[in-house]
């Protein structure tokens, strides 16, 4: 399915599930004993306002950015339950517009001044701006053991909460915010599936199955990037439109969107135990160049590199538990990646060499516990509080290979790339006010984040939350084009510390 058609479709289902919800609430309210005909509807949702401000200047644009509006955006989603029979069916769509700041402004104006704009339709809203069906599908039981759900849906396998070993079924819309700490569910994109969970009490586990048939569109594939220039840009790339030397080839004979993929796991208990064994074939979260200086396995369209995201197959285990002594609940997660690709060539070449596959293993470690703040600090219960360590293992790894980290940037891979990530929440006045601290750091390279914020519960509809998102870095890129090879993970957020504000009105 060519791609303008699969988004014409999903606008049509966007608008028949916008309607469906609109007269569907209308009919069942005038009819307050549905259920007793084995029918219901229910729809609910929120309005959501988000603003950010940058709290550095951002040394790409002439003007000083420090305090300007980064973001200005609003959301609607529209979140309808319903039960039809055997049937039960959800359908979640959302609408995200944006209006223009005078920052975005800004790196419109010098996307035009590089040469690096799309034409005066191709305006830098288009980066932010959404019309998606978050979700659409009707679950049904056959026998008493097995459910099935069929449509677009989201699945989550792992334990992993900052960063992903098995939690690689969908891929990420990282495009309007690159860092702020959220809902999974809220950035995760989702895919048409059919899935099937199977109750085995004999064995006191499920088993849980999903083919994803390759109905989606090419953008649904792998974690979408803030490429087009905009506030989100690795930098020293905002203001450079990287669309205007590349496009995304979702046809490549190692990552053909209409490739059927799919997984298989099973979950259950061992004693005090929880465990699952799983395995997943997908395609790779991160896209690599597919350079045409050096291509692989087929020539680029693009003029100087095609963006792909070649199929992995992942081996994944976790594992929790209560610990006593610790008074804590321990997990563990261990993926074993076949085939992960990635770009070859530091430094000036920026990945362009070429693309290498390496499987590697990913483990993380966590243990959540209630810490007793109440005579310390005063909340009104237990904070709950998460300590996790993430660990990326290339194998077989040679320096000599050259390998780039992302593709369009000369940071070296690294054998071991470990992340320590924290957070706590607090409670007060019956939970109403709840401020949160997370932070990471990055072991292998050094840099790492810090978020503190404050959630606040305003009434029975109302929410609000403020946060900060603060990077620190070992080093960071100052020329378009020739980043520095000491430029990490964090280093791609050097000079973009932001403010956020979101409210939230549920209905």
């Amino acid at each position: 399915m060519k791609n303008h058609n699969v988004r014409r479709v999903r606008r049509l289902a966007v608008s028949a599930a916008v309607l469906a919800a609109i007269y569907g609430g209308a009919a069942f309210a005038e009819e307050p004993d549905a259920d007793s005909s084995g029918n219901s509807f229910h729809l609910g949702g929120y309005v959501r306002g988000w603003a950010a401000f940058n709290l550095q200047n951002i040394p790409e644009t002439k003007a000083n950015d420090s305090g300007k509006a980064s973001m200005l955006r609003g959301s609607l989603l529209l979140d309808a339950d319903a039960q039809t029979g055997p049937i039960k069916w959800k359908a979640i769509a959302r609408a995200d517009q944006e209006a223009k700041t005078d920052y975005l402004r800004d790196l419109e104006r010098l996307r035009k001044t590089n040469g690096t704009t799309g034409g005066d339709d191709h305006d830098i809203l288009d980066n932010y701006n959404r019309l998606d069906m978050r979700e659409f599908w009707g679950e049904f039981k056959v026998g008493d053991r097995a459910t099935f759900r069929l449509g677009r849906q989201q699945i989550v396998w792992g334990e992993s909460d900052f960063f992903h070993a098995m939690d690689v079924v969908h891929g990420y819309d990282l495009s309007w915010r690159l860092f702020f700490e959220g809902e999974n569910e809220e950035w995760r994109k989702p895919l048409w599936l059919g899935s099937v969970k199977v109750d085995v009490p004999e064995a006191d586990g499920e088993l849980h199955a999903f083919v994803r048939p390759g109905l989606d569109g090419c953008e649904d594939i792998g974690n979408t990037y803030d490429i087009q220039g905009g506030r989100w840009f690795f930098q020293p790339y905002r203001g450079f439109d990287l669309t205007a030397i590349t496009k995304k080839d979702c046809s490549h004979p190692k990552g053909d969107q209409d490739q059927v993929t799919g997984g298989l796991r099973w979950a259950g208990t061992a004693g005090p135990v929880n465990y699952s064994l799983a395995y997943i074939k997908s395609f790779s979260a991160d896209p690599v160049a597919n350079s045409a200086a050096n291509p692989w396995k087929k020539a680029p369209t693009g003029p100087v590199f095609d963006l792909i995201h070649p199929m992995i197959d992942v081996i994944g285990a976790t594992i929790s538990g209560y610990s006593a002594p610790l008074d804590s609940v321990l997990s563990a997660e261990l993926a074993y990646t076949i085939d992960q690709a990635y770009n070859v060539g530091t430094g000036p070449l920026l990945g362009l060499n070429g693309i290498k596959q390496k499987d590697v293993v990913t483990v993380m470690l966590r243990a959540d516990k209630n810490i007793h703040f109440e005579k310390w600090l005063g909340t009104n219960r237990p904070s709950f509080s998460s300590v996790q360590l993430f660990d990326t293992w290339i194998q077989n790894f040679r320096e000599r290979e050259d390998l780039a980290r992302l593709f369009a940037f000369g940071a070296p891979l690294t054998e071991h790339n470990t992340i320590l990530t924290a957070f706590t929440v607090l409670n007060y006045k019956s939970d109403t006010i709840n401020p949160s601290f997370a932070v990471g750091f990055d072991l292998t390279h050094g840099g790492g984040f810090a978020i503190p914020a404050v959630d606040l519960v305003l009434g029975d509809n109302w929410r609000a939350k403020i946060e900060a998102d603060l990077f620190w870095n070992t080093g960071k890129s100052n020329f378009l084009l020739d980043p520095n090879r000491s430029t990490q993970l964090f280093g791609y957020f050097a000079n973009n510390n932001q403010l956020t504000f979101r409210l939230t009105r549920q209905f």
